[in-house]
């Protein structure tokens, strides 16, 4: 297990590296002219356009400003904003209200869709299996731009069942329909998921040896059954969240909530390369440091697995 975790670190190292270039890259070469982005219409004088050059290093080569994040990063330092604030300020703010948001989504994505995927297997063919097929295929079909604006029209402002915006200190009443709207790109495959991982469990030799033992149904399928079926469905809740950050982005600017997704869409319209790449960063540390954490949760789900 040890020498896994260290080859896991070291692998997430590089990838580390390779994303951060990458976004470094893109971030680069979609810049065309940051200062008059950020001032959008207002005139800049020439001064102030010299002095915000050399701050940033914009007249510098793309390899020497991407040492210098990097360099800043090591140390510490997040960069600075196009704004003049700092980047970890703004994180500061930022991230414990995406974190909120998200942690919401999973909760309601993870309860709904192992519950109602359990009982969609154990129904497989009724009435109820087809429909769940057909709301998540809705589901899939819908992307996020439309889910949360037609949500927030329907729940938020027409039947009045939630509050439509957030303000800057959002409560999690606030956060509740913005997290079922997230909740709602990831419900369809975990659902799904769940219940062809039951269904094949349900046909295994285990749970014919636990009934011939006098188990109990219901505690064959949610103790034993489940426990097996869990493994590709923590899986999936781990590459989701790459979803779910990307869906904040939209769901954050819609229900106006002062998250991470709602700094980054304002970052990239006005072209603020700093203040894009520190946040993404972060995403990407975090999205690394989840996955190795899936990965462990193997062992713990089946004893069967073990790293070497």
């Amino acid at each position: 297990m040890f020498r896994y975790i260290v080859r896991r670190l070291l692998q997430m190292v590089l990838t580390f590296f390779g994303a951060t270039f990458m976004l470094f890259a893109l971030v680069f070469a979609n810049q065309k002219d940051p200062i008059q982005a950020l001032v959008g219409e207002r005139p800049v004088s020439e001064s102030q356009r010299i002095a915000l050059t050399e701050r940033y290093h914009l007249d510098e080569g793309f390899f020497m400003q991407y040492w210098y994040y990097m360099k800043g990063l090591f140390t510490g330092d997040f960069g600075t904003s196009m704004t003049g604030r700092k980047n970890w300020e703004m994180m500061a703010d930022a991230w414990p209200v995406t974190l909120r948001l998200a942690l919401i989504a999973i909760v309601i994505a993870a309860t709904f869709s192992v519950t109602m995927g359990v009982y969609s297997a154990l129904k497989r063919g009724g009435v109820f299996d087809n429909v769940s097929l057909f709301i998540t295929l809705v589901l899939l079909a819908m992307p996020i731009v439309v889910i949360a604006p037609l949500f927030q029209l329907i729940f938020g402002i027409e039947l009045g069942w939630f509050p439509p915006t957030a303000t800057r200190d959002a409560t999690v009443w606030q956060l509740l329909l913005p997290a079922i709207v997230l909740a709602c790109i990831v419900i369809a495959p975990e659902m799904r998921v769940t219940r062809t991982a039951v269904v094949e469990n349900l046909r295994a030799d285990y749970v014919r040896t636990a009934r011939a033992k006098g188990l109990t149904r219901t505690r064959v399928i949610w103790v034993h059954v489940l426990r097996n079926s869990l493994i590709p469905v923590v899986t999936l809740i781990g590459v989701d969240l790459g979803g779910l950050m990307a869906g904040a982005i939209v769901t954050e600017h819609v229900f106006n909530i002062p998250g991470v997704g709602f700094n980054l869409a304002r970052a990239i319209k006005t072209e603020d390369g700093p203040l894009v790449v520190g946040f993404v960063s972060i995403l990407v540390i975090l999205f690394l440091f989840i996955n190795l954490l899936v990965d462990l949760l193997y062992a713990a789900l089946d004893p069967r697995i073990r790293y070497e």
